[in-house]
């Protein structure tokens, strides 16, 4: 028994490491190797190795998308985690048997495809939309609000699509919390906004991280969200990587910036890494 259960894990490791060695690491290597070759227009690459294409991405115009990218990002994951922590929260103190369906809720939207969600939001957001006919009919405007084809829409779209992946790793964070510390905290003198500063907030630190990242990272390459709400003033960085291997052409081009991408990504983690590993021995000495 002991042999064959040794065997299936042999294998199953076996599987998983042709897996991402076939399907990740593979292709992520053709795209560095495609990022130094020089553009061709016949067969979309071709020798010889240049590094003009990574010295293109220090030019203004993609650096303003690369910071215009992180700036949406970013306001995208406060706000998801401004409405996705205490709705976490608030999950983990309700009755256990209502637990599920409120998970249940908030994976459900993983059912449809999120490109037919995006067109949902676009007509919501239309000026002949749900929200502007709803806001004329109450009294609150005098006339349609415009929306679309700006930046608030893109941020909207992506809090509309991201936050179950910000809700979801904190719900797991904070249902793991011992409250005996919380107690021990408030017997010790400590108010509800220390207790919650001083204890929650440390405790719950690897879900806010991991949340952070889950809806981060993808929000920068969301291209049909910028192309559906957005409009063509405003760009991510995925957007240009679309732009350049659909209709440039410059595959060598949209490679390096998909590698400084990567490479972008990579170092937020780190950043992010090290950032919580400073907070914990700030708290361990306080």
């Amino acid at each position: 028994m002991k042999i064959a259960s040794n065997k299936f894990q042999n294998v199953t490791i076996f599987v998983i490491f042709a897996w991402l060695l076939f399907f990740v690491l593979t292709p992520n290597i053709l795209v560095l190797v495609v990022s130094f070759l020089t553009r061709d227009s016949s067969d979309f690459y071709a020798l010889p190795f240049t590094l003009e294409n990574y010295a293109r991405l220090f030019e203004p115009l993609y650096a303003q998308v690369v910071w215009n990218s992180l700036y949406m990002s970013g306001i995208a994951t406060i706000i998801c985690l401004i409405v996705g922590y205490p709705f976490a929260f608030m999950m983990s103190k309700i009755n256990p048997k209502y637990r599920p369906l409120l998970l249940f809720l908030v994976v459900l939207p993983f059912w449809t495809n999120s490109l037919i969600r995006i067109y949902g939001m676009k007509i919501f957001l239309g000026v002949k939309g749900i929200l502007n006919s709803t806001l004329l009919s109450i009294g609150i405007i005098d006339e349609p609000i415009r929306i679309l084809n700006t930046e608030v829409a893109v941020i909207i779209g992506l809090v509309y699509l991201l936050l179950p992946f910000m809700i979801l790793p904190l719900y797991s964070s904070i249902e793991k919390l011992d409250y005996r510390l919380l107690e021990a905290a408030k017997d010790l003198g400590a108010n509800g906004f220390q207790r919650f500063l001083k204890v929650i907030i440390p405790l719950t630190m690897p879900g806010i991280v991991a949340g952070c990242l889950l809806v981060l990272l993808p929000a920068m390459g969301m291209f049909y969200v910028a192309d559906l709400l957005g409009g063509a003033k405003v760009l991510l960085v995925g957007n240009v990587i679309k732009s350049e291997f659909l209709i440039s052409r410059n595959w060598p081009f949209g490679s390096a910036i998909s590698i400084a991408l990567t490479i972008l990504m990579a170092l937020l983690i780190f950043i992010y890494y090290k950032t919580s590993k400073l907070l914990n021995k700030k708290m361990e000495l306080e």
